[in-house]
């Protein structure tokens, strides 16, 4: 009896969850001042989930989360309309991140410690303030949807990571410190033919191509003075501060690099609309206290900023299906308990 009754627990409890989040209101979706949100669709249920970005055909979403029986981030991809039946990509094992279908929806590339060791690797220390780990120990890796014939694209002593894909030739785009700092680079599907791209001091991540790969959005910090100091002093120790990034895009070759916002804060997750001329992000610039996250909107030359969402807390991650209908997101609206991150779709309304 024993050996049967923790999978009738799980199932009951996922049965009794769907059907708690089909009987909700509306309202604990959706604010009313999103009006580019259409319907708003709860994928995920509990636990740490954010980055779900789609597959070519609109059809999937990989993203990573924190879920029973693993310790920290693992890779999943699951089918938008039967979001139960997902499936792990990546080992199990080590610490996962930024997983991205390829453009022929055959592989998933994402970035993985667990070649150096099996556990999760340690949570920074926060005694000073508020960091983020860069560990060193992440490589990126290509394999199979389903996790199998798993591929080694980089092999350094080095943070590679925040791996994304042009949609047209595979072309690779990822954030690394192999020459001492964090920038970004490119590389072939294979992981050939690697370049930088950005060589100025402070953090340059978070990358993607817009749709038809001329160009990139990243987020950016540009330390000055004491600030780079700190900045670098935290590096050596595999740490960075996020607390000030703004947006840059730039030619796909990273030629005519030029800064789109300057209004504070931290900014990050940037994706190009479809049509290449707007950019959606996550932003607290608007809260003095820099604990409410909202989705924004802005020209790729930085005039008309459009606020997004409104539901209090984190909103994050924000991708649009390649068929552009639908926009996914990482939000803490209705969370089931303190905490609780989860995965996110809704149609979009254009103007």
């Amino acid at each position: 009896m024993s050996k049967f009754f923790p999978t009738f627990f799980v199932g009951t409890a996922v049965f009794l969850i769907s059907q708690l989040a089909s009987s909700q209101s509306p309202d604990a979706l959706h604010d009313i001042r999103e009006t580019r949100f259409g319907e708003v669709r709860q994928l995920t249920f509990g636990g740490e989930n954010a980055e779900a970005y789609w597959s070519p055909d609109s059809s999937e979403l990989v993203f990573q989360s924190t879920r029973k029986p693993y310790d920290c981030d693992q890779i999943f991809r699951m089918p938008v309309n039967d979001p139960a039946a997902l499936m792990l990509v990546s080992t199990g094992s080590g610490r996962t991140t930024c997983g991205y279908f390829t453009s022929d929806s055959k592989r998933i590339i994402f970035s993985s410690t667990h070649a150096s060791n099996n556990q999760c690797p340690a949570v920074p220390d926060f005694s000073r303030g508020y960091v983020w780990p860069i560990y060193d120990t992440y490589q990126i890796y290509s394999a199979n949807t389903d996790g199998s014939d798993l591929q080694a694209l980089t092999n350094t002593n080095a943070y590679d990571a925040e791996a994304t894909i042009c949609s047209k030739d595979g072309a690779i785009l990822f954030t690394s410190t192999r020459d001492g700092d964090l920038d970004l680079y490119t590389m072939n599907a294979n992981g050939d033919n690697v370049k930088r791209i950005t060589n100025e001091p402070g953090y340059d991540g978070g990358a993607f191509f817009s749709r038809d790969c001329s160009k990139i959005v990243w987020r950016a910090s540009r330390p000055k003075g004491k600030d780079l100091a700190d900045y670098q002093s935290l590096l050596k120790e595999n740490l960075i501060r996020p607390g000030e990034l703004e947006l840059f895009i730039a030619n796909a070759d990273g030629s005519e690099q030029r800064q789109i916002t300057h209004i504070g804060g931290a900014n990050f997750a940037p994706f190009f609309f479809n049509n290449g001329e707007r950019i959606i992000f996550s932003s607290n610039h608007h809260d003095p206290g820099g604990r409410e996250f909202d989705l924004f909107a802005v020209n790729i030359d930085g005039t008309n900023l459009e606020q997004v969402t409104f539901k209090k807390g984190f909103d994050g991650f924000p991708m649009f299906s390649p068929d552009g209908k639908w926009l996914a997101f990482a939000s803490n609206r209705n969370q089931a308990q303190s905490g609780d991150t989860d995965v996110y779709i809704t149609q979009w309304i254009r103007e």
